[in-house]
């Protein structure tokens, strides 16, 4: 048991003057240059991720100025109501009888009867004017379709 004591102090005291006999590693100076003034990081905007549920911050009960989508609609007449048509001539071509309408595109169109509107097709045309069948959107409506005449606005000032 001796024995074993006198070896374990005998280790620690070579530890420690070979610990006391090494030079310290001198430590590099501390820098001091000064770094430029950096900036925080500026946040990220926010951006909502709907996910297929709906903004709630939008109103549910719309601007009501938006009469339809605009991507829906098409080009030509085609992609005009009933309503934005205005007729401003009728001609006779190859036998049958064709008008020449204006939209809300301030552009002169030729239609024939039988051309598709967008909430409606032209039902005749006449001397006089035209004859719509225009499809009604109303819910509550007992009556999905209707007849709409337009007269010729040369007819319609005459006295």
């Amino acid at each position: 048991m001796r024995l074993l004591i006198s070896v374990a102090v005998t280790l620690t005291l070579a530890t420690a003057l070979n610990a006391q006999t090494q030079t310290p590693v001198a430590a590099p100076p501390p820098a001091t240059t000064v770094a430029p003034a950096e900036q925080p990081p500026s946040p990220e905007p926010y951006i909502y991720q709907s996910a297929g549920r709906r903004d709630p911050f939008l109103s549910l009960m719309g601007t009501g100025t938006e009469l339809h989508a605009p991507s829906s609609k098409g080009e030509g007449p085609a992609g005009m109501t009933v309503a934005e048509i205005a007729v401003r001539g009728v001609m006779q071509s190859r036998g049958t009888l064709v008008a020449m309408v204006s939209g809300a595109d301030h552009k002169t169109y030729i239609v024939h009867a039988g051309d598709k509107l967008l909430d409606g097709t032209i039902k005749s045309i006449t001397q006089q004017g035209m004859i719509f069948t225009q499809t009604v959107n109303d819910p509550l409506s007992l009556v999905k379709q209707r007849e709409v005449s337009k007269l010729l606005h040369a007819a319609e000032g005459k006295e």
